[in-house]
């Protein structure tokens, strides 16, 4: 049998030669694989069902927490959800090839950019199957190959969904090894990926910080990060009450396992004290544990005490942690300093703090009387995201197609040399 670094070695090279052909892909192509892709998964339902029952079975032998096991399983729903996905992605406009408007220089020549993909991309993943197919689906469109390697505990899954993949390649003429799957749950998968710089261009992890911090640490390849999800809802002073009880529950409680939960919850202590007592009251019903601060502590008895490990924790359950705040600096501060600029909501109907939160919150999702888990890119319109971006360079925020793409320049000329 091959070592791990020969078999990574061979699925980078043909990886290398797919980006080639994917590059050139017409749109259409494209558009029909995401589609046959849908129509594979809908026929294929329930084998991909049974598939995930075996993880999910895995799991709980293994005594893998809550989280992970509503970020792990797939139902018809959820399948339902990723067919919505492709479907969408299908009917986007395809990025490749896009060219910004030419500009004339003294000299004569017309200058403009291009927009091209960035060539392989390599996908390292955990728990969520559906990213499988989120990650394959964009990368197609966005003409670009990839790798994908999943965690050991969706191993089924994914061979399941990267079936229905192929699948969809095949019957769009595209190469079928434009997306390749990593079978192997040896962790050493992940170290001779992200070293693979002769055939890779980009690694995109997507997990827990262990699995960041050692993708970035080892890497040879540039990384685009998705870094913890301590995200947060401000309740100004000026909030609507009920606005700020449905924003704060739904950004909570919608799902604990997602990095666009509501973990920290900061209130201006003018805020509306009886519904604030609401709030705590259909958290604590709804099994939320939370912590919070001395002030806070006084409104209700069931509230523990936090620690100052709290304010930056994510943490993917339900537990929330409450802070009492004197303004809505004190607010911005706090997100700022303990924050992981992913995304950070404030309930207020006075303009001035929307736009000073809006300006003075370095985040890569800000928003304004919205739930939290709006930080999505399928909600941001982008079809489905390969990750979300908690760097400044490159791409930030919820990455869809064109945060797969580069540019180079195009020079258009008649004739003229310089001097």
């Amino acid at each position: 049998m091959d070592s791990i670094a020969n078999l990574i070695n061979k699925i980078g090279q043909k990886a290398k030669l797919a980006s080639e052909s994917l590059r050139i892909a017409n749109t259409e192509q494209k558009n029909n694989s995401l589609i046959s892709i849908a129509q594979q998964i809908d026929k294929n339902k329930q084998t991909i069902i049974n598939a995930n029952n075996e993880d999910i079975d895995a799991a709980k032998n293994n005594n893998i927490d809550d989280a992970l096991l509503d970020r792990l399983m797939l139902n018809e729903e959820r399948l339902d959800a990723v067919i919505e996905s492709l479907n969408q992605i299908s009917t986007l406009n395809d990025p490749i090839g896009k060219t910004s408007e030419l500009i004339e220089r003294p000299s004569g020549i017309k200058i403009g950019k291009m927009m091209v993909p960035l060539g392989v991309i390599g996908m390292i993943y955990e728990s969520r199957p559906n990213v499988t197919v989120d990650a394959a689906a964009l990368c197609i469109k966005s003409g670009n190959a990839v790798i994908l390697r999943g965690g050991s505990e969706a191993i089924h899954s994914n061979k399941a969904l990267y079936s229905c993949i192929k699948s969809g390649l095949i019957d769009a003429g595209l190469n079928p090894n434009s997306v390749q799957l990593i079978e192997v749950t040896d962790r050493e998968a992940v170290t001779e990926l992200v070293r693979a710089s002769d055939y890779v261009d980009a690694i995109i992890p997507r997990g827990g910080k262990g699995l960041i911090k050692n993708v970035s640490k080892n890497a040879s390849v540039p990384v685009i990060k998705h870094l913890d999800g301590v995200c947060h809802t401000y309740l100004d002073i000026y909030a609507d009450s009920q606005k700020g009880i449905d924003i704060a529950f739904n950004g909570k409680t919608r799902r604990y396992g997602v990095c666009n939960a509501t973990e920290t919850l900061l209130v201006h202590k003018d805020f509306d004290a009886n519904a604030l007592i609401k709030l705590i009251t259909l958290l604590t019903e709804k099994g939320v544990e939370i912590r919070g601060c001395e002030k806070s502590q006084r409104l209700s008895s069931i509230i523990m005490k936090a620690s100052e490990s709290d304010w930056t924790e994510e943490y993917l359950a339900p537990i929330i942690s409450i802070k009492i705040v004197d303004s809505v600096d004190e607010a911005i501060n706090h997100i700022n300093i303990y924050g992981s600029a992913h995304t950070d909501s404030i309930v207020t109907e006075n303009d001035e703090n929307s736009k000073k939160f809006i300006s003075e919150v370095d985040s890569s999702s800000v928003m304004v009387n919205a739930s939290t888990g709006f930080a999505d890119g399928f909600e941001y319109g982008l079809g489905a995201e390969i990750g979300i971006s908690t760097g400044k360079f490159h791409v930030r925020g919820p990455v869809g197609l064109e945060g797969l793409t580069s540019q180079k320049y195009i020079v258009m000329g008649d004739g003229q040399i310089r001097p």
